[in-house]
Parts: structure tokens; sequence; C-alpha cells
């Protein structure tokens, strides 16, 4: 079976629609400030792909090992900041994973908008070995996307994972291959 690409998902359209990403935004930090952006830097040609081609962007990533609670030392407002800089407009950073926030953030977007869940490792049905939790999970995260929503996986560094926002929701949503992923 070939794996479906960004190019195919953009060939089928995505103006108007959500795009659920995963991205791999696991930098290192120095006193809060990201000593290398490589990883952002990275996952830049999917992410303006599509904000390019109109899609709603909701991006999900992990900063470190938080143990499934929230811990102000791996929050993503560093990265929301980094990447908003490198894409030339704003980020929103939801202030949880699936909460309120995120799903009022997640309502509000229009075409070419971007929203970052909080750090997706804050929830401990992300990394749960039962795999009821992490669908439960996938499931919340597939509906701040939205009806008729996508998934692209381009988190090359955890794609392996069996993992709520990269394996899970795989089942849920059409998915595919993101540029670091598909190379």
């Amino acid at each position: 079976m070939a794996v479906k690409t960004l190019q195919d998902l953009i060939d089928e359209g995505v103006d108007g629609r959500g795009v659920l990403v995963r991205a791999d935004f696991n930098v290192p930090l120095d006193d809060g400030q990201i000593t290398d952006a490589g990883r952002i830097e990275a996952s830049l040609p999917t992410l303006t792909t599509l904000l390019e081609a109109g899609a709603k962007l909701i991006v999900t990533a992990h900063l470190g090992r938080p143990e499934g609670k929230p811990d102000a030392a791996f929050s993503l407002a560093p990265v929301a900041a980094k990447l908003g800089e490198l894409l030339g407009r704003h980020v929103q950073l939801a202030g949880d994973v699936v909460g309120q926030d995120a799903e009022a953030r997640a309502e509000g977007l229009t075409d070419g908008d971007v929203l970052l869940l909080e750090n997706i490792r804050f929830d401990p049905r992300e990394t749960s070995k039962d795999d009821a939790e992490r669908l439960a999970l996938a499931k919340e995260l597939a509906t701040l996307a939205g009806d008729d929503a996508a998934f692209v996986s381009d988190g090359f560094g955890v794609v392996h994972r069996k993992q709520a926002s990269v394996y899970d929701v795989a089942t849920l949503l059409p998915h595919y291959a993101g540029t670091l992923v598909a190379t």
C-alpha cells in the first residue's frame, strides 16, 4: 500500500479544512530559551505548504518528558513564539491540550491560521499503554480539527511511537506523510 503524501492532500484540497499536524518540536532549551531551532525550521516546508493552500492548522507536539501533567518548564510557549517568527505570522498557543482553551481557539480558526496546542505530553493519555485511553485523546484531537479534517504526520522523531497524536489519530482521520516523514 502506498503512503499518501502532503502533495496528495494538497491535490485533494485543503482550503478551509482543518488539518491536524503532528510535528517534532522537541527542541533544546536553556533557561526557557531555544538554543537550536532546527526541528522547528525542519517543519516549515510542510506547514508553509498547508498554509499557502488555505488550511486551518492545528499543530501538536511535545517538549521534554513532563510525565503526563502540566509543567511550565516544558511549555511550548517559546516554540510558538519562534514558529510565529519563522512563519511570519501569529501562532496561537492553546493553554491546554484538548480542553476549553484549545476548543475555543480551534473553533475560531480561519483559513491560514495556526494553532499550536500545549505540550501533548501534558495529557497522560498521549503515552498511555491503554489503547482506549489513547484513542479517547485521539478522538478529542480529531474533533478539534473539525469535520472533513485531515492528519499530517510530520514528526519524524516520533513517527515510530504508538501514541495518541501519532498512531491513534491516524486511525480516525485521512492521513498523509508530511515532508519530513516522506523523505
